[in-house]
């Protein structure tokens, strides 16, 4: 393939490239109709099955934002790599185009060196041959009379005249094979002229297809810092989503030290199944709609474990912690401030509140609860003494 046919192909793909990011990209677009669609299903599926903390709603929503910038990111670069790529190339043929303009420019500048170096020739020889012409005929002024009378014989005349032809054809031949020789330099020169006109066309157009390649790799890492600052910025929402979660749960969390966690086999803490407990936070549904490992189905558990019945509040939508006291009052279950064992005590503080299971109520009034995701790491853990002051206690 000749560098032109090169050139071609590379400028036929930068075009054709470019109407792909024409076509393509409005990716953001793209992706914000794939968000937008997200979130629809998201709100559709939320209505049917509601997280047990809508903190940790939220910060699924951030994450699953995150993940689609993320597979966003990838995509942008994968075809960034091919930018980078098409540059390169580009810049491989540019650099060959340039030696050999170098190497041709050198031998533009060799030829017409030549060609003045002949011309000088020329002009030597002609200078030689009057020289030589005015030194036979004495100072050049010799008609054929004086040149006869000057001569000793008729003999010495024609050897003046023969020697004067000899010297004038050699002269002559000499300039005259200069001057052909000047003619191929000339256009040797030409033909060099075009070429190197030719390859600066071609380094021009490859230039102008690096530079396109350059722009669409430029608008490409400027979108990949788009969804890095969406994702850096969830991420900051994230934290503080977790640590307003962790503040409203404060005073449930247990002390370091002081137990938690929740082990493996058919049953995890507080005999949480394990096929809910041993699965990733937030990854399947219990039985009563609601994500696994969350406060709202471990109580939901634990109060039909006991053989009570448990509404299934996440399947309509109303399975936030912050909702159990009101559910409970629309469906005629008791709701008051003062605990019993067997109780799912709901504390509003936050904005979603926080379902705790009671295990046993003291003489002073403080109860000691079992629980789950306190901490936001979907684990089981207890406290003891708890003050009632401020919660409401579902009695099924």
């Amino acid at each position: 393939m000749t560098i032109r046919d090169t050139i071609s192909t590379s400028i036929n793909k930068t075009k054709t490239m470019q109407k792909q990011i024409t076509f393509r990209s409005p990716f953001i677009i793209k992706l914000r109709l794939v968000a937008l669609s997200a979130a629809l299903l998201f709100l559709i599926v939320g209505a049917a099955r509601v997280h047990a903390d809508k903190y940790d709603e939220q910060i699924n929503a951030l994450n699953q934002q995150n993940s689609a910038s993320q597979s966003a990111l990838g995509g942008l670069q994968t075809e960034a790599g091919s930018y980078q790529e098409a540059i390169a190339q580009l810049q491989g043929q540019i650099d060959a185009v340039q030696a050999a303009l170098t190497v041709n420019t050198n031998k533009q500048a060799e030829t017409q060196a030549a060609i003045v170096a002949a011309q000088q020739k020329i002009d030597q020889e002609r200078a030689y041959l009057k020289e030589s012409i005015k030194t036979m005929y004495v100072d050049g002024q010799l008609s054929t009379v004086e040149q006869l009378a000057t001569s000793k014989n008729l003999s010495d005349y024609v050897d003046k005249e023969e020697y004067q032809n000899s010297v004038e054809n050699k002269i002559d031949a000499t300039i005259k094979e200069i001057a052909v020789q000047q003619e191929n330099l000339k256009k040797q020169k030409a033909e060099l002229d075009v070429l190197i006109a030719t390859q600066k066309q071609q380094n021009e157009a490859l230039a102008n297809a690096r530079g396109q390649q350059q722009q669409m790799l430029a608008y490409n890492e400027s979108q990949q810092n788009d969804f890095n600052s969406k994702i850096a910025a969830n991420s900051g929402k994230i934290q503080e989503l977790r640590k307003a979660q962790i503040v409203a749960n404060a005073r449930f969390i247990p002390p370091a030290g002081s137990g938690g966690g929740y082990g493996g086999g058919s049953a995890c803490g507080g005999g949480y199944p394990g096929v809910w407990c041993n699965a990733g936070q937030d990854t399947i549904f219990d039985s009563w709609g609601m994500y696994n490992r969350e406060c709202v189905s471990y109580t939901a558990y634990r109060v039909a474990a006991s053989g009570r019945y448990m509404p299934a509040w996440g399947s309509i939508g109303a399975g936030n912690a912050n909702q159990w006291d009101d559910n409970a009052r629309a469906a005629g279950i008791p709701v008051d401030g003062t605990p019993q064992a067997g109780d799912v005590a709901i504390s509003n503080n936050g904005y979603y509140g926080h379902a705790m299971y009671v295990e046993s109520v003291n003489g002073d009034g403080t109860f000691n609860l079992s629980q789950y995701n306190a901490s936001l790491n979907g684990t089981f853990s207890t406290r003891s003494g708890v003050n009632p002051a401020g919660l409401s206690f579902i009695h099924f």
